[in-house]
Formats: C-alpha cells, structure tokens, sequence
C-alpha cells in the first residue's frame, strides 16, 4: 500500500511545507485538486456530495495543479505529484502534454496525472470549449498527452482533434501513469480502457465498495485486450485508513494507493488550523500508522 497526502484546500503557502513533512513521514506523493474558477451563477450539481451542493468551494484557495506541482517537485526528493484530477478536457492537450512531460523530467518521473471531467457547464464555457461531446473529448485528449509524452513523432487524427505529426522535447524517460478519475460507469470503463489506474473522489464506503467490485469486473473483461506497461493503480479515498486491518481490507479489495486527509474537502467552514498543526498531524499518522503498517 502506498499513502498519499492531500491537504483540503488549505493555505497555499502551507503547502510546500506540508509536502516536506509528508516526505519526512514516508507517504509516497501529494494529490492537488483543481478547481478553474467559482462562478457566481449556476444551478450544477456536484456528483460527489450526498445533497449535490458544491458550495464547499465557495471562498477556497485551489492552486493551479500543475504549477503547484512543480513547486512541490522543487521542494522534494522523493514525493510523487498527482493532480486530484485535473479537468483535462477544458484544456488544450497539447499544452498540458508539454507541462506534464516538462514537469515529469524536472521531478525525476515523479509525476502521476489525475484526469476528468468537470461536472460544471460553466468551467467549459469559461474555457471556450463546448461542453457537448466532452467524453469524447477526454478520451482524445488522453490519447494526444500520452502519445505526446512518449516521445517522437505523434500525430492524431480523431473527431475533435487533428494534429499534424509533432515532436515535443524533452519528454520523460518512464511513462506518465494516467489516471483517470469519476464514479459513472463511463469513468470506471475509460479507467481501464485508456487509463493507467483509477482515481476514487470519496464519498460513501458502500459505495466505493460497489465501485472497486464494478471495476474488477470491468478489468476482467476489457484488460486481456488492452496492452498495460505498469500496474493498474487505484488512488481510494476510504474512512479506515488509520488502522492496519483496514488498510489491509483495502488492499484485498484491489485498492494500491490511498489518499489520506486530515480535514473532509467537503467542510464549508474556513481551515482555522496552523501550519505546525496540519504538520503534527502528518508526523502522527506516520509514526503511528505508516511505519507499523510498513
């Protein structure tokens, strides 16, 4: 099992700190959500909240994934950086295979890339894209990045994108692990279809469990044709990650990786917690639960 720290949209100068402490600790990598923009008016719902309200975001600081990465990648020898996930879909695929495989060489292959789709219209029209077809669009969108980020020529000719055989330089010597995030069966299906592993967004343990059943099931129809370089990875975000018979629960359910927090993403209240306490907290779940866990 490996341990992934991910702050709730807390202080952004906490957050360089914060991933030193989780390194010291031994948890293997850091999650950075994305979040483009709050919009004023808007009736969406947010799929991952029992009352479907997404007022939680409402005031909060969300760094753009990427760079935030980076600096965290600057700042660390040996943490993983994972956008938890990244709304690919509203941005160019080029640029973001450009920022992925530039990030990925200057942190040494320690960048995993959290994908999905936005649930909101409003971050599509923001971004002058068009929220119609955005499946599809995710889907080309992983097949550019990846094919981009392997190095050489790579042109792609699809029904939303068509680009002529380009080079981009440098690109990283491992391949970027994708990772794709959501809860639809169309989420689980293009995981194991396109994906390097799946992304979990929390929620209720039933339902992960419903989840992790439907994507076994899934890999065991689909993977004999898909060919895989790596491990399929799933990042959960489960209750019972502070004991040891609940993290081997997890892992007997397939789960490789998960994402530990000390503080729900979904709380509405303002973060009044120091940075010397958000750090104790890391310490604590190291000594107690990752170092007798490993």
């Amino acid at each position: 099992m490996r341990f992934h720290f991910a702050e709730a949209a807390g202080e952004p100068t906490h957050w360089v700190d914060l991933a030193r402490a989780a390194e010291a600790a031994g948890f293997t990598g850091i999650c950075l959500a994305d979040s483009l923009a709050y919009p004023r008016d808007g009736d969406s719902r947010y799929p991952y909240t029992a009352d479907g309200r997404r007022e939680f975001l409402r005031g909060k600081p969300f760094p753009e994934p990427l760079i935030a990465a980076t600096a965290i990648a600057t700042a660390t020898r040996t943490l993983r950086v994972t956008p938890f996930v990244l709304k690919l879909p509203v941005r160019p695929p080029v640029l973001v295979a450009k920022q992925a495989a530039t990030l990925a060489v200057l942190s040494g292959n320690r960048l995993s890339l959290g994908v999905g789709i936005s649930p909101w219209p409003q971050d599509f029209a923001m971004m002058g894209v068009p929220f119609e077809s955005r499946g599809a669009r995710l889907d080309e969108a992983i097949d550019i990045v990846r094919g981009l980020c392997r190095g050489g020529e790579f042109g792609y000719r699809g029904r939303l994108y068509d680009l002529p055989a380009v080079t981009i330089d440098p690109v990283p010597t491992e391949p970027i692990p994708i990772l794709v995030g959501g809860h639809s069966e169309a989420a689980l299906r293009r995981a194991v279809v396109r994906g390097d592993g799946w992304m979990h967004a929390g929620g209720d343990p039933e339902e992960l469990t419903a989840l992790l059943r439907r994507l076994a099931e899934l890999r065991s129809e689909y993977e004999v044709s898909v060919p895989r370089s790596g491990e399929f990875r799933i990042h959960a975000v489960p209750r019972d990650v502070f004991d040891r018979d609940g993290l081997e629960r997890l892992a007997a359910s397939g789960v490789t990786d998960v994402i530990v927090g000390f503080r729900s993403a979904y709380d509405t209240a303002p973060d009044t917690r120091s940075l010397t306490e958000k750090i104790d907290a890391i310490t604590r779940y190291g000594d107690r639960v990752i170092a007798a866990y490993r």
